[in-house]
């Protein structure tokens, strides 16, 4: 097998973070999967392998193998080197081996042109141009006209599931969606090399397969050549040819991606659920009902009818497939929405507070954190600034930075990372780093209760299981409650003491969380459990 990108001696380096691959080939068509905690350097790798401003390497060389026009300058695939130039039709294709960073910078800038790319998080769609419009623009880029424009964009929403979507404006698009229409608007421009930086790290189960698919068919069976980072090892294993998982910026391992994937996964520590004595009632909630009023759909019943009980100290969870209402159910308990119909009740102290009651529930919700699922942090204010002064949390310095970094430390930073971090903005952290911080702006407050919706969305498995031991050890030390929406059964299993199975807006079962994974069908087992 012939390469398409060489690593030579790569070297690139921060103010306190080093990436170090002394050396990498990437076969034609091949599929490398990068693998590593959060912080690792994934995110850096791709942004060097693109060709970003800012990323330029401090020592070593990015070169591709690709076919170029001597007529016209079109880049191609290696696999059409000798083939008549596509674009200017005069030329055929010759074989060069480019210095991605030798290049000038108006240079290195057409040639990533060439070079598909997913960023984290990141939607870079015409937000008032529907699906349809978004796809066709990449495809007239790409040279597509015509009638055969048109088919190939229909060819490309039904890969990734989006027929239902394709008259919808990309802003009223919820995230998964927004996600496959950028990687459908990527491999609509027929890139030598396509990026994929944890392009389902924020999705649930069900989309994110949807996407993996896509990526099969669309890129991996196509030949393209493509490097992916994922934080979820069975990924790498499934979609990867070969593997390298990084560690604090430095190549651990290369090779088969079974073999990677079993040596990183011997870090994973087991995570001990040691029995807590709970406390009464702290949370009543009897026939709560939330609907709404769709056009297309009608009324909406998003929460129908549900009641539950959380005891103090409990860990309790609330799990289901996605669209399943567990979100809408965690903010009617967080006071961030009022249900339709049904109670809400919080205890303060020996006092019930009717969260129902706008007057009455402010008394309630200082005592409760809630982290949401889409969350947000201050960009313009350091991570220092978004643990203290943004959420209104005004100490003296030394002891804003000592207690931040003792909550950074809780959610599973070690202390010199934690103190490292302090001083930088959200945009130079990884998405996971910035997902850590962002539960640790709800723990920094001491809330009685957490509300936690999908904390572990963007997590490695080690990761995760750090976050799972802090949850156990503050309501263990700190008498906190805890209530975790989520559709990943894996961690309900580690921290959670009861759980319920929610199921178009009901509950159906509620008991201890085994109890809960034997009442899964086949399809939410599919989608809710991603490892055995």
């Amino acid at each position: 097998m012939s390469w398409v990108i060489r690593v030579e001696d790569l070297v690139k380096e921060f103010e306190d973070f080093r990436l170090e691959i002394p050396e990498l080939e990437i076969g034609e068509g091949e599929v490398l999967g990068v693998l590593g905690e959060s912080g690792a350097g994934k995110s850096v790798f791709i942004h060097v392998l693109k060709g970003l401003d800012d990323y330029e390497p401090d020592e070593g060389r990015i070169l591709y193998r690709v076919g170029m026009c001597p007529e016209c300058g079109w880049i191609e695939r290696p696999e059409f080197i000798g083939e008549q130039c596509p674009k200017c039709e005069k030329g055929k294709l010759e074989e060069e081996v480019v210095d991605l960073w030798g290049l000038s910078d108006t240079e290195r800038r057409r040639f990533r042109k060439r070079i598909a790319i997913m960023f984290q998080r990141t939607f870079a769609l015409y937000e008032e141009q529907t699906v349809l419009e978004n796809v066709m623009e990449a495809l007239e880029e790409a040279g597509y006209s015509g009638e055969e424009a048109v088919q190939r964009a229909v060819d490309l929403i039904e890969m990734v599931q989006l027929e239902h979507r394709i008259t919808h404006l990309a802003r009223d698009l919820s995230g998964g969606e927004k996600q496959r229409v950028v990687l459908i608007r990527q491999l609509a421009k027929k890139p030598i090399v396509f990026l994929a930086d944890e392009p389902t790290g924020t999705l649930d189960p069900e989309t994110a397969d949807i996407v993996h698919k896509a990526l099969r068919e669309g890129v991996k069976e196509e030949g393209i050549t493509m490097v992916i980072t994922s934080h979820w090892p069975e990924v790498i294993e499934d979609i990867s040819d070969k593997a390298v998982w990084l560690e604090d910026g430095c190549v651990k391992e290369v090779g088969e991606p079974s073999e990677v994937v079993s040596k990183y996964l011997e870090l994973v520590e087991e995570v001990e659920r040691e029995e807590v004595e709970v406390g009464d009632d702290i949370i009543r909630v009897k026939d709560v009902k939330k609907y709404y009023y769709s056009i297309e759909r009608g009324v909406v019943k998003a929460v129908d009818g549900v009641s539950l009980d959380v005891k103090e100290a409990e860990v309790y969870g609330i799990v289901g497939k996605s669209g399943a209402g567990k979100t809408t159910l965690a903010k009617i308990l967080a006071g961030v929405l009022e249900p339709t119909e049904g109670e809400v009740y919080v205890r303060v102290g020996d006092d019930w507070v009717d969260m129902t009651d706008r007057r009455e529930r402010g008394r309630a919700k200082r005592y409760i954190g809630m982290l949401h699922q889409q969350y947000t942090l201050y960009p313009h204010r350091t991570v220092l600034e978004n643990l203290t002064k943004a959420i209104g949390i005004e100490l003296p310095d030394e002891l804003a930075r000592m207690k931040a970094v003792h909550v950074l430390k809780v959610v599973g930073f070690d202390e010199k990372k934690a103190v490292n971090i302090l001083d930088k903005y959200p945009d130079q952290l990884s998405e996971g780093e910035r997902h850590r911080v962002a539960l640790a702006q709800v723990l920094i407050r001491e809330p009685r209760i957490l509300i936690l919706d999908e904390p572990t969305g963007t997590m490695d498995p080690i990761t995760m299981r750090k976050v799972a031991k802090s949850i156990l050890n503050a309501r263990k030390e700190m008498n906190q409650t805890f209530v975790i929406v989520s559709h990943d059964m894996d961690f309900v299993l580690m921290v959670c003491d009861r759980a319920s199975l929610m199921r178009d807006g009901k509950f159906v079962k509620t008991g201890d969380p085994e109890e809960i994974v034997r009442e899964l069908t086949p399809e939410e087992r599919e989608e809710m459990i991603r490892q055995e």
